[in-house]
């Protein structure tokens, strides 16, 4: 049971805490150690989430996970390869802000695939409370938190309802952590996608040239898990996808540790001779397209809000915005100055800067290949 001094004392903080604009980094180390005084726990695995495909796009670890990331391709492999009421996929689509494993598996966490094939046997993790950051209809991260061994404590349900009270908070520091970063200059000489082979044993057997260098760019910071975290998660999610279990083939946009906006796409293989398991995946760097639709939503617009900031961005003039939404234009003008303050700018033309010079800004003046990426120098 949480106290309730401490649960309060603990949900201020975090609010304080989320509304600093911190980078990802120091806001996750603030954030999860405020929590730990409310939810006792021997370690914590933070997950960042495309808030579109809910696909996993960083990971960072505290307690006694850090610096252990040898299994972190498995986990992949069993939260996105898997069909499980508990993951982080699942517990968004049917609203759940927070479980806890114990109470789900009624005392038995072994019936979850995670627990069992690598929780209890690799880390003697035998409970784990989960929480999904949501701020309205997006979910920007996830949450574990991992109890040692077989007698231990479950978490209970005041525990798993105080985390759930989080979500909001916690997912509006996400939002403004992840645009905190300015681009930095490009440090990349690849001019188009790095492409590699997994085969059906879950090995990258083959890789186009410049790979590693994409791969490197996917760490997280100090606490960061593998770098091939997202990577694993999307050849889970690929397979699932060849197996018919989900509809569309799986595809996140990640900012890279450089700064740099990422896409990444992974598709099943068919060989001739009936072998099935082998994925492609290609990571490229974003272009403009892919990742005003984040930005704009890791402001917090409303949908309306949304619809008046995309017609912005189009160079729409405020009466025909007006016309075109069949709102006045004092209506319309009230919206910029709500996506002005949530946006942190003053004007139209800081919002454009905001959205698309913020990201791009160091290659402004940089030549486009024919399918939209940069072109890089020298």
């Amino acid at each position: 049971m949480t106290p309730s001094l401490t649960a309060e004392r603990v949900r201020r903080d975090l609010d304080v805490v989320a509304h600093a604009g911190l980078g990802l980094d120091d806001f996750f180390a603030e954030a999860v150690e405020s929590i730990s005084r409310a939810v006792p726990n021997d370690a914590i695995c933070v997950a960042g989430l495309d808030p579109s495909s809910l696909l996993l796009t960083s990971a960072r670890k505290y307690g006694c996970l850090l610096g252990q990331d040898h299994k972190d391709a498995q986990w992949g492999l069993l939260e996105y390869g898997r069909d499980e009421e508990t993951a982080f996929r699942e517990m968004a689509a049917h609203g759940v802000d927070a479980v806890g494993l114990h109470a789900a598996t009624h005392g038995e966490p072994r019936e979850s695939d995670r627990m069992n094939e690598l929780m209890i046997p690799e880390y003697a993790f035998h409970d784990e409370a989960r929480m999904i950051l949501r701020d309205g209809g997006h979910v920007w991260g996830g949450i574990s938190f991992f109890r040692v061994g077989a007698s231990c404590r479950p978490f209970d349900d005041d525990e798993v309802e105080f985390l759930g009270t989080l979500s909001r908070t916690l997912a509006h520091g996400v939002r403004s952590g992840l645009l905190c970063t300015v681009v930095a200059e490009p440090q990349t000489t690849l001019t188009g996608p790095a492409v590699l082979i997994v085969d059906r044993n879950d090995e990258i057997v083959q890789m186009s040239a410049g790979s590693q260098e994409r791969i490197d760019d996917l760490t997280a910071g100090a606490n960061s898990g593998a770098a091939v975290n997202p990577i694993y998660s999307l050849i889970g999610a690929a397979r699932r996808y060849g197996r018919g279990d989900s509809t569309l083939p799986p595809r996140l946009r990640v900012r890279g540790r450089s700064g740099m906006w990422l896409v990444i796409n992974a598709s099943p293989l068919s060989s001739s001779d009936g072998r099935v398991g082998e994925v492609v995946v290609t990571i490229e760097e974003a272009r403009p397209p892919d990742i005003v639709p984040i930005v704009v939503e890791a402001f917090g617009l409303t949908a309306r809000e949304r619809d008046v900031t995309q017609m912005v961005l189009q160079g729409v003039a405020t009466k025909d915005i007006a016309a075109a939404l069949h709102l006045s234009a004092y209506t319309v003008q009230d919206h910029l100055k709500l996506i002005f303050d949530k946006a942190g700018v003053r004007s139209r033309r800081d919002l454009i800067a905001r959205v698309y010079f913020d990201q791009y800004a160091p290659r402004i003046n940089q030549p486009l290949t024919p399918s939209g990426s940069f072109l890089a120098e020298g």
